[in-house]
């Protein structure tokens, strides 16, 4: 532990903070030629964030809005499971913070609950390809600290919104959080690149929402629903349908 209380900062890794910007995740694609390692930028004001699919994301008084850009060198599907990663990190910051373990799981294929509803999200980018490897990613995180979106701009049938504050009473600051999830990331980081995704992919199922439940998975053309199986080795969800085991490797994910 640091003199404040927070994990030592994790050695090689940047930090900018910056009052206000667009997107973090678009702060990221600006400066990533420049960098020399791996850099989170954090934003105290994110007035132009976007979530899946181009959606706008809202961010709420004293949202945490911050990007990890890093550059990998690798092929696009590696680089995707990374997403798996930041999701550990974010459940175990949160672990730190509060002391708390209850209530805590994981939503496919990119958010983290606290007590069924969201309270934080991922959006993975590619700032950079070249050579059919990603030359740089950002690893876009939104995390309701203190309030939530209004209800109208959550989009229908999804998880509804919740803050940590509302849920166990802990209030921190945006720079805080940020001193918790930056070392819990460079430590799944770390196994990841040393042991591959196996290790990544069992932690992520132990803290898995609804694994062996019936969930609906929505596509750009089709539904499936079926019994929550696994996440296999690519990262797909695996659900067992009525008519058949379906490997499905993007969805929206409905309870």
């Amino acid at each position: 532990m640091s003199n404040n209380g927070l994990p030592k900062w994790p050695d090689g890794v940047e930090k900018r903070v910056l009052t206000t910007v667009d997107s973090t995740n678009e702060e990221a694609r600006r400066i990533a030629p420049g960098l020399l390692g791996p850099t989170w930028i954090l934003a105290l004001e994110q007035t132009a964030g976007r979530g899946r699919r181009g959606r706008a994301w809202a961010a709420p008084k004293g949202h945490f809005s911050a990007t990890l850009v890093m550059r990998p060198n690798e092929t696009p599907d590696k680089v995707a499971l990374r997403s798996f990663v930041a999701s550990l990190a974010l459940y175990d910051a949160f672990a730190t913070a509060t002391g708390r373990t209850d209530g805590l799981s994981l939503k496919w294929p990119n958010d983290v609950l606290l007590n069924g509803g969201k309270v934080a999200g991922i959006l993975l980018e590619s700032a950079g390809v070249a050579g059919g490897q990603v030359s740089h990613i950002a690893i876009g995180i939104g995390v309701n600290l203190i309030d939530t979106p209004q209800v109208e701009q959550v989009e229908a049938g999804a998880v509804a919104p919740v803050s940590l504050a509302s849920e166990t009473g802990v209030q921190l600051s945006q720079e805080d959080f940020l001193g918790f999830l930056a070392p819990a990331y460079d430590h799944y980081e770390t196994q990841f690149v040393t042991y591959g995704f196996e290790p990544i992919r069992e932690a992520w199922l132990a803290r898995a929402a609804r694994l062996g439940d019936t969930i609906t998975a929505r596509t750009t053309r089709d539904q499936y629903v079926g019994r929550f199986e696994t996440v296999d080795a690519a990262g797909n969800l695996v659900l067992s349908t009525a008519k058949a085991r379906e490997v499905i490797p993007a969805a929206e994910i409905f309870f």
